[in-house]
Order: C-alpha cells, then structure tokens, then sequence
C-alpha cells in the first residue's frame, strides 16, 4: 500500500514591492487550480481561480465550507468588474471609486463566466479589490479573479497574520503569503444596491454612516434559513467560534443585531452583555471573583486592570478605540484556543461606526447569546 503523503504548506515572505519573483510563481499556482493564502488589508483570504470550478471546490474542501456559502472575488483594478458582471449601475460605480481599493464588497448580477461553483449556486457575484499591495500583485500575476474566503476552518476565527492561517490550513494548502499583519482585522463589508438603496448584508470597515453619504441604507444581517439560500456571503452558516463558549458584555444600550446561528466561534463558550459600562464592570468583576481558571475574560485595558491577579486575561484594546477593537478581535478569540477556559466573559462596544461590525462578529460568535445590562 502507496504511504499517504501530507502537503506541506510553504509560508512565503515577500519585500515590500511586491512584484518580484515569488509573486509571479504564486500566480502561476493560482491560474493553474492551486490554492495560495493571501495577506489583505481585512483578514487573509484563501485564494483560487474564481473562473475554476474544480479550484472552488478546493477552496470549500480546504476549508470545509459549505458549498451554498458564497465566495468573494477578488479583482486588482475597477476596470476588471464589467468582465464578470452583467451591468453596474451608476450608484456602483461611484461606491466602487470612493471605497476601492478598501474593504466594500459589492454584490451584482454575475455573468456566465464565474461558474456557480463561485458564487455558491447563485446568480450573483460578491466583489471586492482589496487595498493590500500584495493581494492587488498576486490577482495581477495570476491573470484572472481570485476567490478569496478567509483562510480559516469554517466557523472559526479569521486569521490576521500568516502564521494564525497556518494554524488551521498547514496541510491543506500549497503556499500562504506572508504580508504582516492585517491593518483592519475585520472581513469587508457586504452591500448590495436596491431600489436606489445601499443594503448592508454585513457590517465591516465601511460604515453605515459612511455610506449614508451616498444614498438610503439600510441593514439586513438576518441569517438565511436552513433550506435557502444566503444572499451573501457569511449570512448562513457558524462563524468565528472559539473553541469554548463566549459571554460578550457590552458598554452600550443599543443591541447588536440578532443572529441565528453560531460564527466565528472562540475555544469556550461566549455570552454578550449590554448596557451601561458601570454595570458590565459589575458583572464582569463578579465573574472574576467566582474562580480562577474557569472563565477567560476578552476585555478593555480600563477593565482589565480591576480584575484581580491570577485570571487569564485578553486585553482587546481601550474602550473608546474601536480600530483597535477591531484589529484585535479575531486574535483574541484565537488566543483562549491556546489558554483553555470553561467560560469566555467579554466586553463589548456601542454600535456607532465600526461598532456595528464588531457587534456583528460578536454576536455570532456567541450564538447570540446576549445580556442587556441598564
């Protein structure tokens, strides 16, 4: 009997000009059906030919993703989109020139070029282009899209650096490319435009104020059933879960939006918590004092330094900078994976800005386990 022999996935560092050698190799590997993990300015995505069903199925395998859940395209330039899309309304286009390169992705009527493998059964296509240079030189190298999911198991947290895409796709895969750390740390946002209106499908780096600017928007983040399908990507299935349950508390009075399923779910189990921040200090204080080791607690600086010695602790960032909330969530739900707790106890953020996209992620991730403290 022929010996199984396990892939080794190459991580490949590359300079600051991005058009070298290395690059051009990875786009060889993409144009001809492989996988390469990609740095970008929202989390890594896990890259493959967009116009290859067979390397779409790899994607969905590599990652164990259900095959329903759409895959977001990755283009280099605005210019490329008419190539794969049936029509671009006027609303589009000046979406795509104010926020591309950025983290907006923008959902459209695909043309028959993008296999339905891509775009998970549907007659849509989710498009974004992304800002890191690296990501924009790998699409370039390759001569085609990239369909680019992050570069994570399904349902689990999503990788800000190389080595965090490592952890889950080391055999999976042929190459990551190492490009630091992503700047954002929160997947794009997802719109679509209806009816003169800006629908937000998922909260990320581009605000609802942000696009207010532009017209009507409104939020739509409600998961879709079990026998339908999602509308865009990340709208079905269990996200971002760590490995035990989470308790999010939040500083605010506004509830994140209601989620049915679990996503991106951390190493414990997780509860979210609102309301006022003398009261989630309360609660989360109370928690710390009912044993050492049995809950893990993804906080503030300002709460951390009251909660007494001996916790296992991540501090997320200050209460009041949501960039840094935002950069530093998807480690700190990897981090209780490699600091075993029975309990996750976290705080939360108001919705305004990128709060909402913070919320979004956590409230999947908690199976929507939330506490309103007033």
């Amino acid at each position: 009997m022929q010996k199984e022999v396990k892939m080794i996935t190459k991580k490949i560092i590359v300079d600051q000009s991005y058009y070298n050698d290395k690059v051009k190799r990875l786009g060889e590997v993409i144009r001809a059906g492989g996988l390469v993990a990609f740095p970008t300015e929202t989390v890594y995505g896990l890259g493959g030919n967009a116009l290859d069903k067979e390397a779409a199925k790899k994607i969905y395998m590599a990652k164990g993703r259900p095959s329903d859940n759409p895959l977001i395209v990755h283009v280099a330039d605005i210019s490329e989109v008419s190539t794969y899309v049936k029509r671009i309304l006027p609303l589009e286009k000046r979406l795509m020139e104010a926020f591309w390169p950025g983290p907006l992705t923008i959902v459209f009527p695909k043309k028959d070029i993008v296999p339905m493998a891509t775009s998970g059964g549907l007659r849509t296509i989710a498009i974004r282009c992304p800002a890191h240079e690296a990501a924009r030189a790998l699409i370039r190298a390759a001569g085609v899209p990239i369909a680019g999911p992050s570069a994570n198991i399904s349902t689990k947290p999503s990788p800000t650096t190389a080595d965090a895409v490592l952890h889950d796709m080391d055999g999976r895969i042929e190459f990551v490319i190492d490009g630091g750390d992503s700047l954002i740390g929160l997947e794009s946002t997802v719109i679509a435009v209806e009816n003169g209106k800006i629908i937000i499908y998922r909260p990320g780096g581009i605000t609802r104020d942000m696009l207010e600017a532009f017209a009507p928007t409104e939020l739509d983040t409600a998961i879709t059933a079990e026998q339908e399908h999602p509308k865009a990507p990340g709208m079905k299935y269990r996200h971002y879960a760590p490995k035990a349950d989470l308790s999010i508390v939040e500083g605010a009075e506004e509830k994140a939006p209601g989620m049915k399923y679990r996503h991106y779910a951390p190493s414990a189990p997780l509860t979210v918590y609102a309301g006022n921040i003398e009261a989630v200090e309360s609660e989360i204080l109370s928690f710390a004092n009912k044993g050492k080791g049995k809950f893990g607690f993804f906080v503030s600086q300002e709460t951390a330094e009251k909660i007494p010695a001996g916790n296992i602790i991540f501090v997320w960032g200050r209460r009041g900078n949501k960039k840094e909330l935002a950069h530093n969530l998807f480690q700190g739900l990897l981090f209780f994976n490699n600091h075993p707790v029975d309990h996750i106890i976290g705080e939360g953020t108001d919705g305004g800005g990128i709060g909402m996209a913070i919320m979004n992620r956590l409230t999947k991730a908690s199976g929507t386990h939330i506490i309103n403290m007033n």
